[in-house]
């Protein structure tokens, strides 16, 4: 009974652990799954500074060339370089100007992006009706351009001059990228004759890599020349995110700790209870106090020992079914040396901590006492 709730304790630990460590880790991979942790963009111009994945960007265009210098410094993970400007799709001509138009035809325009179909995720663009455009004659277009413009999938839309068929509608949470058009970066930059240019360089840091580090970094690489941006300080939002969950990871072990605590000396108090006359008995023949405490400390660090093992069973055998069953979607069970060696600390600490007082109270028992016990 005394190993069977000592093994709870630790399967408790284990099994909360193997979640809760990875809880920050798999949230954080869920909020920027595929998409772009910060932009690259010139340095100089008007719009000095820039904007971030999902905006507009400024007026100064980058090589493209840098697309490929910056995916191959330590630490990038993929990077992709992306052409904005806009057009007003009223005008019968269709004529595409910059980024940046002014207020009194704001309504008017719609933001055209060009990026690799392969590479849409990157700028947080979402296809929910159709499927990504596949060659330089496809587009898809922007749900809430959709509604206005009276467009669905398979429908085409001319873009200066030139006609387009409609493969998908897509979402990403940006009011004005929504009311946009994708296409690949070809085409818009044959059709702006900017060939080999990118307003923009999305940036996705490798996985371990510090997002913010890496942004100095390509910075300092290219002093005067390119710039960083993050998302309206989204990396911070979210990096403040997991700090609230890693605290309220470190809170449900702490309770599973206490927990398995309880257990643990509710066990070893009945433990004692059962042994009462045993205790008389060995009290009487001369053992004393001392000894009887050492007793049942050894038991218990012994019976630890035993519930180490059971409970890393329990524990990681209950994480590995909820697994598989798709009950913890989302989350990535994991199991560490650390937390091995954490199961182990907590299983002797447990041991000890709840050994101390049945000890001491079974050391304290008189012989004639225990003796009479039934």
């Amino acid at each position: 009974m005394a190993i069977i709730g000592i093994a709870i304790g630790v399967a408790a630990v284990v099994g909360l652990g193997m979640v809760t460590d990875n809880l920050s880790k798999s949230t954080e991979n869920a909020l920027t799954a595929g998409a772009g942790d910060f932009s690259v963009i010139a340095a100089t111009g008007p719009n000095n500074g820039g904007g971030p994945p999902g905006g507009m960007g400024g007026d100064q265009v980058i090589n493209q060339t840098k697309v490929t210098e910056i995916s191959k410094i330590t630490g990038v993970g993929s990077a992709v370089g992306v052409l904005r400007t806009s057009v007003d799709l009223s005008n019968s001509t269709n004529t595409t100007t910059n980024s940046t138009s002014g207020p009194s035809n704001f309504r008017s325009m719609t933001s055209i992006i060009g990026i690799d179909s392969s590479s849409i995720s990157m700028d947080d663009i979402v296809v929910t009706n159709g499927t990504v455009y596949s060659n330089n004659n496809e587009v898809i277009i922007g749900k809430t351009a959709a509604q206005e413009m009276n467009k669905t999938v398979g429908d085409n839309i001319s873009i200066s001059n030139n006609t387009f068929k409609i493969t998908g509608i897509y979402e990403t949470g940006n009011f004005m990228d929504d009311r946009g058009i994708v296409m690949s970066l070809d085409s818009l930059q044959s059709l702006t004759n900017k060939t080999g240019e990118v307003s923009l360089i999305i940036v996705k840091a490798n996985n371990g890599t510090d997002a913010t580090s890496l942004a100095t970094k390509i910075q300092n690489n290219y002093p005067n020349e390119l710039t960083t941006s993050t998302s309206l300080s989204g990396m911070d939002r979210m990096n403040n995110g997991l700090d609230v969950i890693n605290s309220g990871s470190w809170a449900v072990s702490l309770l599973a700790m206490l927990v398995g605590g309880i257990i643990v000396i509710i066990t070893m108090l009945k433990a004692v209870a059962e042994r009462t006359r045993e205790i008389g008995v060995l009290r009487a023949v001369g053992w004393t106090q001392k000894r009887i405490i050492a007793m049942i400390m050894g038991e218990s660090i012994v019976l630890s020992f035993i519930a180490i093992f059971v409970g890393l069973v329990i524990g990681v055998g209950i994480v590995e079914l909820l697994s598989t069953t798709n009950i913890l979607r989302g989350i990535m069970p994991a199991f560490s040396i650390f937390l091995f060696l954490k199961g182990i600390g907590v299983a002797l600490l447990l041991g000890i901590l709840g050994g101390i007082y049945p000890a001491y109270r079974a050391s304290r028992l008189s012989p004639t006492e225990a003796l009479r016990y039934e």
